[in-house]
């Protein structure tokens, strides 16, 4: 049995609407959507991909099945949102700072 509260490592095998399916070790578990985000998840595989290998929490394990619950939002620090985007930078930048980027899109959108 695997500790409630450890941090393990995952394999994705599989992704349904309500959660995705996973491979820690010689057990199977479940990530469920509600385990992802606090924000809103319109849809899991915009999120991880089957095969990835992914940081994860051991939530609780069902003793009669051996079954892992796990969560990905909790094993995870950076916000999903700032997760996805790639590089990522921490903290903010002032409006003053983003308006040259905003004339510049703004600029393309209207050569179109």
């Amino acid at each position: 049995m695997l500790k409630s509260g450890s941090i393990v490592k995952g394999t994705i095998t599989g992704i349904k609407d309500y959660g995705a399916f996973v491979k820690v070790d010689n057990f199977d578990g479940l990530i469920h959507i509600s385990e992802f985000s606090d924000d809103y998840v319109k849809s899991i595989s915009e999120i991880i991909k089957v095969g990835e290998v992914v940081d994860l929490k051991v939530l609780g394990q069902e003793k009669i099945s051996g079954k892992l619950k796990l969560s990905f939002k909790q094993a995870n620090n950076i916000p999903l949102k700032l997760k996805k985007a790639g590089n990522i930078q921490i903290g903010f930048k002032t409006l003053e700072d983003y308006l040259p980027q905003w004339v510049n899109q703004a600029y393309k959108r209207l050569k179109k």
